[in-house]
């Protein structure tokens, strides 16, 4: 099933990464898919802690984490996962799932095993059956669960660590130690201080003792918009990443917000400029393999970029809607008849996020881009992992989200102001692939939906709507690779 580059390096780099998109959108089943072929398949690594908790609550249909929580290498820790959460058959329709433990800086947090549980669990199936590279993509944001996360990834032999939203200036050094089980200190940003937290996590104890053979490091692969981010990442070998994603403006999810004073059009979406345009050559210039994401996708696309010097391009939207996705089948369905019949409006919303980084989402009826929607949904902050640390009056840490109440926002020192347009993606994002909370009076949370906003290959890949497979896409892109090798050849 590989499908080679006819020009692939000697480093057997992929020329082509599968985006890690949303909460349990990217899951392993999409980047198994995408592995098989010989390319980066990613799985997201946000929230999967609560996407573990709520499958086993359905029943783990096909008994996937259960196999994988058997390779766990610390039996006791996937047995007591099990008995907590797993019912056979599946919970009851309308019963709530359970809370996910909240992870903090506090000593003894019980998110973070979990976390590093669901982790090892997600690469391990994508990693499943198959010898083809298996990457992890995490929010710089979500600080607090970065180093459990990594480590289970680590144990379940991720290739590739790709780290955006922020600058992911610790994470080289940390896949290094961690990998040898060496303990490490997670740094967290707290509201107010000069300083971080420092949050410390040894690996070897996390284990109990558990033999586990060697751990090999993943390659690290930043993601930045722009080349002024890259060198300053490059400068130092404690930095330095193992290469770039270079993530434009129109990429689904989360985006750089425009450099200079924010604008904003008439549809109320930030204006990037010139300034906002990354300089390839810039990127080449650094000497560490780059891909380009963002924008148009095709096999044109993909011979531009190895054109400008780049390894290969990084997309998501397509993939985002394809078979094996992660996307609720309905909501893919309505994304790909609007767009086919240019009805399908993305925003790139400034305020939606509670990052304060703009975020796309696609508008569709029943979802939180439905003013009637939003406006119905009481608000709750039951996740949290966009919740932001702060310093209370007592000097104790604290945590809040401008998607929270905003009474309880203010309460806890936050400005009300603040809390205007946002909303609660943890939720929302879960809602989008099927596992939204069940609310008191049989409601259940409402979806967010991102997508990119070039969604032109619809109409070449899927004319008349028909379903597509993640390997569809790969054959398809691979002749940008056979176009590419032409013009070389004409040379």
């Amino acid at each position: 099933m590989d499908i080679p580059a006819p020009d692939s390096p000697a480093s057997g780099r992929p020329w082509l990464i599968q985006g890690g998109m949303g909460v349990g959108v990217s899951g392993w089943r999409l980047a198994r898919a995408v592995a098989r072929t010989g390319q980066l398949g990613v799985v997201s690594g946000t929230a999967l802690d609560t996407v573990l908790i709520r499958t086993l609550r359905s029943g783990d249909p096909g008994g996937h984490l259960r196999r994988a929580l058997a390779a766990y290498p610390v039996p006791g820790a996937a047995e007591a996962v099990l008995e907590r959460y797993f019912v056979e058959g599946g919970a009851g329709d309308g019963e709530r799932f359970p809370t996910t433990p909240r992870l903090t800086a506090a000593p003894g947090c019980r998110g973070r095993a979990l976390t590093t549980v669901a982790n090892f669990c997600e690469v391990w199936l994508a990693k499943e059956g198959h010898r083809g590279p298996v990457g992890v993509n995490y929010l710089e944001k979500v600080q607090l669960a970065t180093v459990p996360a990594l480590f289970g990834a680590i144990l379940a032999g991720v290739d590739y660590v790709l780290v955006g939203a922020g600058i992911p200036a610790h994470i080289p050094g940390l896949a290094t130690r961690l990998s040898r089980l060496l303990p490490v200190t997670a740094e967290v940003a707290v509201e107010g201080d000069a300083e971080p937290l420092r949050v410390p996590f040894d690996p070897a104890a996390e284990l109990g003792g558990a033999a586990v053979g060697r751990l090999r490091r993943p390659q690290v692969l930043a993601i930045v918009s722009l080349p002024a981010l890259a060198a300053y990442l490059h400068r130092s070998e404690r930095t330095r990443p193992d290469g770039f994603v270079v993530e434009g403006h129109r990429a689904g999810g989360h985006s750089a917000p425009p450099r200079g004073p924010l604008r904003l059009d008439g549809d109320g979406d930030p204006v990037y400029g010139p300034r906002d345009t990354p300089d390839f050559a810039r990127m080449a210039a650094l000497g560490l393999p780059f891909w380009i994401a963002g924008g148009a996708c095709g096999p044109e696309r993909l011979a531009r970029a190895r054109a400008a010097g780049a390894a290969g391009v990084q997309v998501g939207s397509v993939f985002a809607l394809c078979e094996e996705s992660g996307l609720d089948p309905r909501l893919r369905r309505e994304l790909v008849e609007r767009r086919l019949s240019s009805a399908l409006t993305v925003r790139n919303d400034p305020a939606a996020s509670p990052t304060s980084f703009p975020f796309k989402v696609a508008e569709l009826p029943g979802t939180l881009a439905d003013p009637a929607v939003a406006a119905g949904r009481r608000r709750v902050c039951d996740l949290g992992y966009l919740r932001t640390p702060y310093r209370t009056a007592g000097g104790a840490v604290g945590y809040r989200c401008p998607a929270e109440p905003p009474a309880a926002y203010a309460r806890k020192g936050g400005d009300p102001a603040r809390t205007e347009g946002r909303q609660c993606l943890c939720n929302g994002l879960l809602a989008a692939i099927g596992l939204g909370q069940r609310r008191p009076g049989g409601g259940v949370e409402p979806p967010v939906v991102t997508i990119g906003q070039d969604l032109d290959f619809l109409p070449r890949i899927a004319p008349g709507g028909e379903p597509y497979s993640a390997e569809s896409v790969v054959r398809w892109l691979s002749a940008g690779l056979a176009e590419r090798a032409g013009a070389d050849a004409a040379v």
